[in-house]
């Protein structure tokens, strides 16, 4: 039986980096795009810890027409000696060896990224081909590997080199020189690695993402400021020295505290021609204040380099009118820990270390419901969040509930209700925030590093948080009172806003509108069943709603009445849009919820048509009614289903052989013109031509034939095709401040369709 033959020669030990090839999905997670993903971020962010331990300003990753990808950076170089205890150089420890490199010891990185030591090791491991370059003690170093083992490359053409040449691949245990290929300044170092996927390990399916490749070059650029990130994208095809097809520079202004600046000097052949940039030592330049082109002859070059840090981070995240400035929370703070670190003579042995913490978060609110929150350990992204975190929002989160209880009776929170009490997700909507620390040897959770698990960090955040946040939520900070009353206001807001979701979402639909108890006992509804054709119709006051009941269809158009102008929802905070009872009836009405909450699959009308009298004070009705469509129902909008009834202005009795017809005009100036087209026709009218002043001043026919008739009518339907547009005008027209609004008017004064307003 299979069992007898079990003995020691049926174990198999993979050595070196066998084992990674084996089962890379223990190394990078999957084999297929994202996997592919995570190789380069190893990379980067090696070339990045160069930049946080402050010897590199200057990183340029290229994506080559062969399908490889190349990393340079201008920082110390990987060490071109003999580590003693393997008799190896060390790029070849860095690149054969798991979990070797200097980011065990305590003095050569601080706070890295890469700490596991299998980052460079694994891409070298999964790769056909990987050639490195170090510059370092005025020479360049190159080698070259083919599936993690060292050897040489026989390339028919060296500008072109291919994972397909002639490798010789070095014997086994025994040190591979390092091959000198140059000479450079003393002052010159830096490492360049260039590695092609091996298609034996990754998938058909898996490409590189070149917008996943910028997204993470941005956030990196904010994340260490003054370091210049450079990508060019070979698979464009060249334009020569023309201006490029693509290119973008972001670039921020110095900060008013400091004067960063690039350092440049003369160029340093790469692999594939393009230069690399000298140490900050050499000539110190300016940060360029605008957009420049790189010299490259390729069409798809972009650039990245900020100096603000993560509050500028946090205004490129920002979407939509903000609530309050950018905020900041900064500070360190150390912890103990017991770790397994080597000795002199190469052993691991316990010890407990006392670790920093560095800390640096920046947030906003702005006026919306998403919540943008991004986390990073050492530049590293943290998708998952973890400690940091977690020590974040429970110091907001106690900060903001006892501002509200110290301010109950300002925010009209009834501290009584139990339901009354503020929740996360309350604090979360509209939040922006960039939640980073820097320690040294963080514990995350697997390789590919989504959380940070280490526990220590959480109290050091949570108490910071505590301390400078709850100075700014309660106004105590100098400048912050009226933002943190802003902050408070909004969160109270989501708070009666998801409490009256909740209450939304226990409201049966109607399966008898009319005796529907949920709904107003002033709405005059539509016969149920008609879901795809009803109309409610918002008309203006009690006399209209008479007309209106006798001129509707009641098969499908209901009726609800208002009484003279809503509340303007631009200027007033959710508490008190909720607790006005014309604001809750439409919001009750209409069926789907608002805010955030709003689903327009719930809405009871196919159409909600605004019926105001045609006057100014009518017109205004609407524009309160609009403001708070757009504030808390703008799907309705978006999709088309808010209209206008526009009512006539005139009636024009016919006299003589026409006499018991009517005209119905709808502007002064139409009016004219009809009067003379009769004229000229000599069709005699009365001189006592009728102008409705409201309204209520129709019979039922003529307002059945003039207004709510789908056969005769005339709607006018409401669109907005710029939402962003749309949300400046109703923050100029309908907000607090007056100059803007009338600097608005004079400016546009000459400007507008008046056959769309009445007069």
């Amino acid at each position: 039986m299979a069992k007898d033959n079990y003995g020691a020669d049926s174990l198999t030990v993979l050595e070196g980096l066998d084992a990674v090839r084996k089962r890379p999905g223990m190394y990078i997670g999957t084999t297929d795009s994202q996997g592919l993903m995570h190789c380069l971020w190893e990379i980067i962010d090696n070339a990045v810890d160069e930049a946080l331990a402050g010897a590199c300003d200057h990183i340029t990753v290229t994506l080559h027409d062969d399908g490889s990808v190349e990393v340079a950076d201008n920082g110390r170089g990987i060490p071109v000696d003999t580590e003693p205890k393997t008799g190896l150089s060390g790029v070849e420890v860095v690149l054969t060896k798991l979990h070797a490199g200097a980011k065990f010891g305590n003095s050569s990185y601080n706070a890295v990224g890469g700490l596991h030591g299998v980052g460079s090791s694994v891409v070298n491991a999964l790769s056909a081909r990987l050639d490195i370059e170090v510059d370092r003690d005025g020479k360049t170093h190159h080698m070259a590997f083919h599936q993690g083992h060292p050897g040489v490359y026989t390339d028919a053409d060296p500008a072109h080199p291919s994972p397909d040449a002639p490798f010789k691949r070095t014997r086994k245990n025994k040190a591979t020189e390092l091959e000198i290929i140059g000479k450079v300044s003393p002052k010159t170092t830096g490492t360049r690695i260039r590695y092609w996927a091996d298609p034996e390990i990754f998938n058909d399916t898996a490409e590189f993402s070149y917008e996943q490749l910028i997204d993470r070059v941005r956030q990196t650029s904010f994340l260490v400021p003054g370091l210049r990130i450079t990508v060019i994208d070979e698979n464009i095809p060249e334009t020569g020295d023309e201006s490029v097809d693509e290119v973008r520079e972001i670039d921020e202004a110095v900060s008013a505290e400091g004067d960063a600046g690039t350092a440049e000097a003369a160029p340093t052949p790469g692999l594939d021609g393009f230069s690399t940039v000298a140490a900050e030592s050499d000539v110190a330049e300016p940060v360029p204040s605008g957009p420049a082109t790189p010299a490259h002859g390729h069409a798809r070059v972009e650039e990245f380099l900020h100096t603000g840090g993560v509050k500028d981070f946090v205004d490129f995240l920002s979407k939509g009118e903000a609530v309050s400035d950018i905020w900041r929370i900064t500070g360190e703070d150390t912890y103990e820990e017991e770790t397994q670190a080597v000795d002199d003579n190469g052993d691991l042995h316990a010890r407990t270390i006392t670790r920093t913490c560095g800390v640096d978060i920046a947030l906003r609110w702005v006026n919306g419901y998403d919540t943008t929150m991004r986390s990073f350990v050492n530049v590293v992204e943290t998708p998952g969040g973890g400690m940091h975190v977690d020590g974040f929002l429970n110091g907001i989160t106690k900060q903001i509930r006892k501002a509200v209880e110290d301010n109950a009776r300002k925010l009209k929170v009834n501290l009584k209700d139990g339901a009354m009490r503020v929740e996360r997700d309350d604090i979360l909507a509209g939040l922006v925030a960039v939640v980073t620390v820097r320690i040294a040897e963080p514990q995350f959770q697997g390789q590919t590093k989504d959380v940070l698990g280490t526990a220590q960090v959480k109290p050091i955040v949570t108490r910071m948080t505590d301390r400078q946040f709850g100075e700014m939520i309660t106004g105590s900070k100098r400048g912050y009172k009226e933002q943190s009353g802003r902050v408070l206001e909004k969160i109270v807001g989501e708070m009666h806003a998801r409490i009256q979701a909740r209450k939304t979402k226990e409201v049966t639909r109607r399966k008898n509108a009319l005796e529907s108890a949920s709904m107003p006992p002033k709405l005059s509804d539509c016969q149920p069943g008609n879901d795809d054709v009803a109309e409610l119709f918002i008309v203006e006051g009690d006399s209209a709603l008479g007309t209106a009941k006798a001129a509707r269809n009641s098969g499908f158009q209901a009726l609800l009445p208002i009484r003279g102008k809503i509340l303007n929802v631009q200027k007033a905070s959710l508490s008190q849009m909720l607790s006005n009872k014309e604001c809750a009836a439409i919001i009750q009405v209409v069926g789907a919820g608002s805010g955030p909450s709003f689903d327009i699959e719930q809405a009871r009308y196919n159409k909600v048509i605004m019926m105001t009298d045609a006057d100014v004070d009518g017109a205004h009705i609407r524009i309160l009614l609009l403001t708070l469509f757009y504030r808390y129902m703008r799907p309705l909008i978006e999709h088309g289903r808010v209209y206008a009834a526009v009512p006539p202005l005139h009636r024009i009795a016919l006299a003589g052989s026409h006499k018991g017809e009517y005209i119905y005009t709808y502007s002064d100036d139409e009016l004219a013109g009809k009067l003379a087209e009769l004229d000229r026709k000599h069709i005699a009218y009365n001189d006592d031509i009728q102008r409705y002043k409201g309204l209520g001043e129709m019979d039922a026919d003529q307002l059945a034939d003039t207004t709510m008739d789908p056969r005769t009518r005339m709607l006018r339907r409401i669109r907005m095709e710029d939402a962003a547009q749309a949300s400046e005008i109703f923050s100029l027209l309908m907000g607090d401040d007056v100059p803007p609004r009338k600097q608005f008017i004079v400016d546009n004064a000459d400007d507008f369709d008046r056959s769309k307003i009445d007069t």
